[in-house]
């Protein structure tokens, strides 16, 4: 299901980006420019328009539905409550530095050689 979902998301995501750069730029981004040219301030709602709003919508029920299908997934789980399911056994092994250097064969101590 949240793959289904996902691909539906993603479909809708590159639908609604190659709609939104096909639009007809009207020189008014960030109110700079004229704005001459129409009678009223509202824009005439082309079919290219309505699309893009229908893409829209469908874009934040999809977002919602994947948080939705997220929290349920992970109902019950946290963070600390997996940290403290691990066993003591292993957080005994490894204690600090341990884990971190190589198993030497001797007990010489870790320095580079003399160069002579």
């Amino acid at each position: 299901m949240e793959n289904v979902v996902l691909v539906i998301h993603l479909i809708l995501a590159l639908g609604l980006i190659g709609i939104v750069l096909l639009q007809r730029s009207e020189g008014g981004g960030l109110g700079i420019g004229g704005g001459g040219g129409g009678v009223s301030g509202r824009p005439a709602y082309t079919a290219l328009g309505k699309v893009t709003w229908l893409f829209a919508i469908a874009f934040i029920i999809t977002s919602l539905s994947l948080t939705i299908i997220a929290a349920k997934k992970s109902e019950g789980d946290s963070v600390i409550e997996r940290l403290g399911s691990e066993s003591s056994e292993e957080t005994k092994s490894n204690t600090l530095g341990n884990d971190l250097l190589p198993p030497s064969g001797t007990d010489d101590p870790l320095t580079p050689p003399k160069s002579e």
